[in-house]
């Protein structure tokens, strides 16, 4: 204990030391290499029978670890969809270190009256109904995974039944959708419904989007006393959006579950002329979205909305005695899948006092516009071709010389360090798939890709 008692004494200049690397490393950025690809790996060692004290460890750090991380939070990151780490939630981070809260139960903290808030702050920033009530996770799979535990007990409730409590057991229950996102499938897996239990609702033509028409006639043909529709805003490759406003009413009138994907999608809704994507989301019973992509807050942050937070409990809750609150703030063990819970509420917040909806807003319009510029380049080349077009932030392309794999083309991209992009499949087609929700990135940015595009295309 003598050596952590020490540092403890000297914790202004370990932390001093730590926080000048950490604001070294967010300017240098832009200039990093985006990606170290190859696999690093730590030196090989045993563990340390008496330890090397903080500054002795952070030194290692330095020699064996930074050399290998990536400049995923930098401007070019344009893989999956990756967000950056904005300067205000990148303190509030450290903060949540520092302060080490348990956000389990209300009562001893003001930690609960937070997160509370920042739900109520988020139903602001997305334009949702006041209703809806929600919780923070450790990102879309653990929404989505909620959104169909909410969604089980809803069905097992329909046929008499409290799945939570007695298992699944004999309860009929089918789900549907067009284009899930593997979260979703995963989800499927983990609430015991079984991944490759989805009924496939057919596309409309030339889009991910789900055919409405479609799903009426599956949702009228089923005997099934248990109905769940998972829908997408903004699907991964495309970025398509289900037409929600149509879809709840068929729910409505089949007594289906509507859980929507909107991990990223949901964003959209800052940008008033494109809220007709997200049109009817309002009707949905749960909802899934992101913070670590478009919000900008570190790894990790989920955010899950739902109309039905007695039907969220009865799912989550152990109700164990000495886990008694009479507070009136929600006990958040009972609203998802952890008991003990990382203060992720904090950044959230600190983002949000310090940016307000017009920097989001900023933000995602910036994006979109970077996408846009990115499309109509591509537009225009010789060498490449716009697969579908760009309706948000999302960018699929591929060359038009299929003498050249995409993904030998991927690789010489990412390998120039300037630039990491990721690979998708459209209409059977490889495709490289573009995506921007990163604050730091901008016009020149889009620049530098197009200029790399040029150069690499010819091999």
């Amino acid at each position: 204990m003598s050596q952590i008692k020490s540092d403890l004494e000297n914790i202004s200049p370990l932390a001093n030391a730590v926080t000048k690397w950490c604001c070294d490393f967010q300017q240098q950025l832009p200039q990093m290499p985006v990606a170290v690809l190859g696999n690093p790996q730590p030196e090989k060692a045993e563990l340390q029978q008496q330890g090397l004290g903080a500054e002795r460890a952070f030194a290692q750090f330095i020699q064996q670890i930074a050399p290998g991380l990536s400049g995923s939070a930098g401007p070019r990151y344009l893989g999956f969809v990756t967000g950056g780490v904005t300067p205000a939630a990148m303190l509030a981070d450290w903060i949540v270190a520092a302060i080490d809260q348990n956000v389990m139960v209300p009562g001893d903290s003001i930690s609960s009256a937070v997160e509370q808030q920042t739900i109520e702050w988020l139903l602001e920033l997305f334009s949702l109904p006041a209703e809806l009530t929600g919780t923070l996770t450790s990102g879309a799979t653990s929404a989505n995974i909620l959104g169909l535990l909410c969604a089980r007990q809803y069905c097992g409730d329909q046929q008499g039944m409290d799945i939570a409590r007695d298992g699944i057991g004999s309860a009929k229950i089918e789900v549907f959708s067009a284009c899930p996102h593997a979260s979703s499938k995963k989800a499927m897996a983990f609430t015991g419904m079984g991944r490759d239990s989805i009924i496939d609702v057919p596309t409309l033509a030339g889009s991910e989007a789900m055919d409405t028409v479609a799903l009426e006639n599956l949702l009228a043909a089923s005997k099934s006393p248990g109905k769940i529709v998972i829908a997408s805003a903004g699907t991964v490759t495309g970025t398509n959006f289900d037409d929600l406003q149509q879809i709840a009413q068929l729910c409505r009138q089949y007594q289906a579950w509507l859980h929507v994907d909107a991990a990223f999608g949901l964003f959209s809704r800052l940008i008033t002329e494109r809220l007709p994507l997200t049109a009817g989301i309002e009707h949905a019973d749960s909802i899934t979205c992101d913070g670590h992509k478009w919000l900008n807050v570190p790894y990790d942050c989920g955010i899950f909305f739902t109309k039905h937070p007695e039907i969220l409990q009865q799912a989550c809750s152990v109700s164990a005695p000495y886990l008694d609150v009479s507070i009136n703030l929600p006990a958040y063990m009972d609203r998802g899948i952890e008991n003990s819970r990382r203060f992720r509420a904090m950044p959230v917040w600190l983002t949000l006092q310090a940016y307000g909806r017009d920097g989001y807003k900023e933000i995602v319009a910036n994006n979109c516009n970077q996408a846009t510029a990115l499309a109509r380049w591509i537009e225009q080349s010789n060498d490449y071709q716009l697969l579908t077009p760009c309706s948000l932030n999302v960018v699929v392309f591929s060359p038009k010389n299929q003498q050249r794999s995409v993904k030998e083309l991927l690789n010489t991209l990412n390998q120039s360090g300037q630039v990491y992009l990721t690979p998708g499949m459209w209409d059977g087609q490889q495709a490289i798939r573009a995506a921007f929700s990163n604050w730091r990135t901008s016009i020149e940015d889009v620049e530098i890709v197009c200029e790399l595009l040029s150069q690499k295309v010819a091999g």
